[in-house]
């Protein structure tokens, strides 16, 4: 879903800024809510709850409805940011910021909320790609003044600017201009920078703003003192902004930059995302026209679709497995022993190792030995081992944010109300 969002914009077609935003989300989300309707509905909400507060909003003139929407966001806390929370990788994502109010988000994200809710209450309100900071550029309907009075239809409409990320109130052109000449910017450059970005600017924008955040914070980012992974997972983020550049490149050099960020998607996609081959066939292959790079991408799918092609052993519940193997793929345990935390991603009736593997690890003198069902699992610290049923309990914990961080790659998604991971692998287990 979010991929084909980004493709439509590449295709020239007209996309939401709220749904180019929230397109981000869907790598970060696993368990949490927040799809592209969801974001939706909750700017749908944060519109009401607005039009609740001033029961008038729609009769104001549009100068005063957008300081009044902006100060509504920022009493709520559903813009700005602390300055030594500014480069935390969750102020880059639109519909964490909606889900989690009082959080902070990134200048970006907060002019997307605010235009999002403006166009609500009936503003035509756009981004301002400003260098270093983005802001909100309101315009006024056609044929009246932001004031609300009438407008000469010979002269340009009235444009205003909002900075809902720090401030309530207009943003004087005249500062923005002295800014850009503190820049050294030249002024004939000055209308273009003044001017409505694009949502692919946006789109760009954000994936390069992410990069940023992980590059700033990564060491200290994805886990805390307590080792517990934090939401949203770096590695998930990074491939939604590594997909966002390779499909909305900037400027003529698009083969270059698309090549340049190529290698990456491959990398992720080999090592944690083999379920998005399709996509790439499907949005990436097209885009790249010379034989080089073609031939490079060609080469990558071939290995991969060849190692997933691969025969899988079908491992059926018959009624004499049914009896022998007691749990089943997707299902969170704790190790009996060890302690740690694991999902199963498959099983045999039996120990199928080999015997030097059975006489290292001391198969036979547990006390069921070899002859009961062994599981494949994945754990938290990214290993994967192989598990005697004896040693499995507690069938049914939380798997916690670090198990569904790992887990793309056997599992569709995790499912709150059975506690399983929903199986991707149902050519092998297809009763599981």
């Amino acid at each position: 879903m979010a991929i084909q969002e980004w493709v439509k914009l590449k295709d020239g077609q007209p996309v939401p800024l709220e749904r180019a935003l929230a397109a981000f989300d869907q790598f970060v989300l696993h368990d949490q809510e927040g799809d592209l309707d969801e974001v939706s509905r909750r700017l749908d909400r944060l519109a009401q709850s607005i039009s609740l507060e001033h029961p008038d909003i729609s009769a104001e003139n549009p100068r005063r409805r957008a300081e009044l929407i902006a100060h509504y966001l920022c009493l709520k806390k559903v813009t700005g940011a602390d300055d030594r929370d500014y480069h935390n990788l969750r102020n880059n994502f639109i519909g964490l910021a909606l889900n989690s109010i009082g959080h902070a988000t990134l200048p970006l994200i907060s002019v997307g909320i605010f235009c999002s809710v403006a166009g609500r209450l009936g503003l035509i309100a756009e981004p301002c790609g400003f260098p270093f900071h983005v802001y909100a550029i309101v315009k006024a309907p056609d044929g009246l003044t932001l004031d609300g009075r009438p407008h000469n239809g010979d002269s340009p409409p009235e444009i205003m600017y909002m900075d809902p990320f720090r401030s309530k109130i207009e943003v004087s052109r005249r500062d923005l201009e002295a800014q850009l000449r503190t820049m050294g910017v030249p002024s004939a450059a000055h209308h273009m920078l003044l001017g409505v970005s694009s949502t692919v600017q946006m789109v760009r924008r954000t994936a390069q703003n992410i990069i940023r955040s992980i590059q700033t914070t990564r060491n200290a980012h994805d886990l805390n003192v307590s080792g517990e992974i934090l939401y949203p997972e770096s590695e998930g983020a990074l491939y939604g902004a590594l997909w966002a550049l390779l499909l909305l490149p900037e400027g003529d050099e698009a083969l270059f930059q698309r090549a340049r960020y190529l290698p990456y998607i491959l990398d992720h996609l080999e090592k944690q995302y083999t379920f998005d081959i399709a996509l790439v066939t499907t949005y990436v292959l097209p885009l790249f026209d010379d034989s080089q790079h073609l031939e490079q991408l060609r080469d990558a799918l071939r290995v991969m679709r060849a190692g997933d092609s691969m025969p899988k052993q079908v491992r059926l519940r018959t009624p004499d497995t049914l009896k022998s193997v007691q749990f089943k793929v997707g299902q969170v345990f704790r190790h009996k022993r060890y302690n740690y935390r694991g999902v199963i991603t498959g099983w045999d009736v039996e120990c199928a190792a080999g015997e030097t593997w059975m006489s290292q690890m001391g198969v036979d003198r547990l006390s069921r030995g070899r002859h009961q069902s062994f599981y494949h699992v994945l754990v938290e610290d990214k290993s994967v081992r192989y598990v005697a049923e004896e040693n499995i309990v507690d069938i049914g914990v939380d798997a916690g944010a670090k198990l569904i961080s790992l887990a793309g790659r056997h599992f569709k998604r995790w499912d709150r109300v059975s506690r399983t991971f929903v199986s991707n692998i149902k050519d092998e287990y297809p009763n599981d």
